[in-house]
């Protein structure tokens, strides 16, 4: 990667001299914007090549930098919020070769990870994290008498979920020692929406933006005589932010290394709770990324000299396109459905429907306890929401979901996105556990299509409910079968036959599976059941299979503890059935980053896999 002797690479001399942050910190401050240049070069040249996030890390090279050179790390405490921002912090911290294995099976994470570094000092993936978990370290550390420094570094669209305000409440009425680094580039995955935003956007601008940049070193000597005065500000008051009893300080240039410098040393000899504003630009340094900072956010491999090449593929439509399509079409039909997202607009496939009808699209920013429960208001009155939101997001609105929701039995739609295995941003962002957590719920209609066309029939299937309902369907593309514009409600409740064998196996297979499941049967003869729903399931169809066969198998792209084969076996206890069962799905442990087939693979539900376990169940026992 470091591209020696090759015509038109960089040398990165600098970056190959640093092996930890020691090394960074023996160099002579003159020397940083010439460390900056380079990383922002090898993030450039070695994200194209691996794909991950792009913008983020550009935009925080020089605050990365500032952090490193000032704080004695791992010993003072790092913790940054959701961790899109961290792969200049992985290549200062060891693992500059190691990212040519980026988000890749059995390399390294795109996240922050405890068990990758000891300069991790906290797991991230999920927004707005940090400011607890820096709080408590810097309680622990005046529990045991341990004079070191908690910093958290979040950014502002992260700021904006309650989970960071509920932090800052708490810490500001504690006596210890914590700098929160606000990140404020304007941007999130989705535009920044709510008060919040507003607030920064009005601080940031006219007067105020043009005072911060430049102060370098005239105003950083004031910054500490008015600490010691316990003045609050540099530029303009952070009101905000004080009332939680933060000392404000702000807001500066996060790329100017001569004011974040001297700053985070006067900072460092301050006491209590501290709160310094800097301000960024996602994509810096890379014309087409600072011109398109949502197109580079996350990206695949390109040609960064080119750019990323405009316009989409004729492939197969994703789950996420066919979503977005129904939703819009769902619209024209019927003026009371109403969507909602969590900022995940792009994401969850929402941009053209926001446009055709921007007086029913709410996105309430990061904020998916929120999220669920302005759903159920707006059900109260009338109103049909579809809230769409990541499998593994809706696991923060849980208690929501059950006390909000569920109780008061109210017709909302869930379009569950990413469930199952996702691919290279792993454990964190898997939708390993939402078969569980949801059929386990009162008035839950569980949904999982086998393809695309299913989904959208589900989709429509579950807008006629009048009860809480989800549609959970994977990341990507299926199977490529042609989805039918003609919308027909699907009978709650029943799955169908796929394949009708004569053999002694039957497999019960749950939406992602069925591909996988038809491709082994004709090894076994197997009777393949695509069984739509796990709740209600299909008890007829189970009691049927039971009768007829020697040995059900149930695949699902979920976890095996309290899923769909547990709804199966559930039943076949209530019919006082005794047929065998042989449960497929994913281990009862979390899994790793890496490609979508070599993830599955490695779980056994990929089709050599299943072909594999179903053969040693049906293999003579030994005695």
């Amino acid at each position: 990667m470091d591209g020696a002797g090759e015509r038109g690479k960089p040398m990165y001399e600098l970056l190959k001299s640093i092996a930890t942050p020691h090394d960074l910190r023996l160099l002579e401050r003159s020397q940083l914007p010439a460390v900056a240049a380079e990383l922002r070069a090898y993030l450039l040249d070695s994200v194209s090549q691996t794909g991950g996030h792009l913008s983020s890390n550009l935009g925080t090279v020089e605050l990365t930098i500032a952090l490193h050179y000032v704080f004695d790390t791992p010993h003072d405490r790092l913790v940054w919020d959701v961790g899109h921002q961290t792969y200049g912090h992985k290549i200062l911290t060891g693992r500059r070769e190691a990212m040519k294995s980026l988000r890749m099976w059995q390399g390294i994470s795109g996240f922050p990870r405890r068990e990758e570094s000891e300069y991790d000092t906290f797991g991230t993936a999920h927004s707005s994290t940090s400011i607890s978990a820096a709080l408590g370290m810097a309680v622990a550390a005046k529990l045991k008498g341990e004079p070191r420094h908690a910093v958290a570094i979040i950014g502002d669209g992260a700021m904006t979920a309650g989970m960071a305000f509920e932090a800052m409440n708490n810490a500001g009425d504690m006596d210890v020692d914590l700098l929160v680094i606000l990140n404020d580039n304007d941007m999130s995955i989705s535009p920044p929406v709510g008060a919040l935003n507003k607030y920064l956007a009005k601080l940031m601008s006219g007067r105020f933006y043009a005072a911060a940049k430049g102060l370098g070193e005239k105003v950083l000597g004031d910054l500490a005589r008015r600490a010691e005065e316990h003045m609050k500000g540099m530029v303009t008051p952070g009101t905000l932010f004080e009332e939680f009893g933060f000392n404000y300080i702000g807001p500066i240039d996060g790329h100017d290394l001569d004011a974040l410098i001297p700053t985070l040393h006067n900072i460092k000899r301050l006491k209590g709770p501290q709160f310094l504003h800097v301000v960024t630009r996602k994509g810096q340094g890379y014309k087409l990324a600072e011109v398109d900072p949502i197109l580079y956010h996350g990206v695949s491999k390109f040609d960064h000299v080119s750019g990323i090449a405009g316009g989409k593929s004729g492939g197969k439509p994703t789950y996420t396109q066919v979503f977005g399509d129904w939703l819009c079409d769902m619209a024209e039909r019927d003026p009371r459905l109403v969507a909602i997202t969590p900022a995940m607009r792009e994401g969850s496939g929402m941009v053209k429907y926001a446009e055709l009808h921007p007086n029913r699209y709410f996105d309430v920013g990061i904020a998916e306890q929120h999220a669920v429960t302005f759903a159920a208001g707006v059900a109260c009155e009338g109103y049909k929401p579809v809230v769409a939101i990541y499998s593994t997001f809706l696991q923060r609105g849980y208690d929501q979901l059950i006390h909000d929701v569920q109780i008061q039995n109210l017709p909302i739609v869930f379009a569950l996105d990413r469930g199952g295995l996702v691919g290279a941003d792993g454990a964190t962002h898997n939708g390993s556990f939402d078969l569980t957590y949801l059929r386990c719920l009162p008035n839950m209609t569980v949904m999982t299509p086998s393809d695309e066309n299913e989904c959208r029939q589900m989709l429509y299937t579950a807008f006629q409910l009048n009860t809480p309902t989800a549609v959970r369907y994977p990341r990507g593309s299926g199977p490529g079968v042609v989805v039918q514009r003609e919308m027909t409600a699907l009978p709650v409740g029943r799955g169908e036959l796929r394949r009708k064998g004569a053999g002694a196996v039957a497999i019960l297979a749950f939406g992602s599976m069925l591909a996988p499941a038809l491709a082994v049967a004709d090894e076994f003869d197997a009777t393949v059941a695509n069984m739509r729903f796990v709740k209600p399931l299909d008890e007829d169809l189970v009691r049927e299979l039971a009768a007829t066969h020697a040995l059900l198998v149930t695949i699902e792209e979920n976890v095996v503890m309290g899923g769909a084969g547990s709804a199966v076996l559930e039943a076949l206890q209530k019919l006082g059935c005794t047929t065998a069962v042989l449960q497929l799905g994913l281990p009862d442990r979390f899994i790793d980053q890496g490609d979508p087939a070599i993830q599955l693979a490695s779980v056994g539900l990929d089709a050599a896999g299943i072909a594999h376990s179903i053969r040693e169940r049906l293999a003579p026992r030994k005695p």
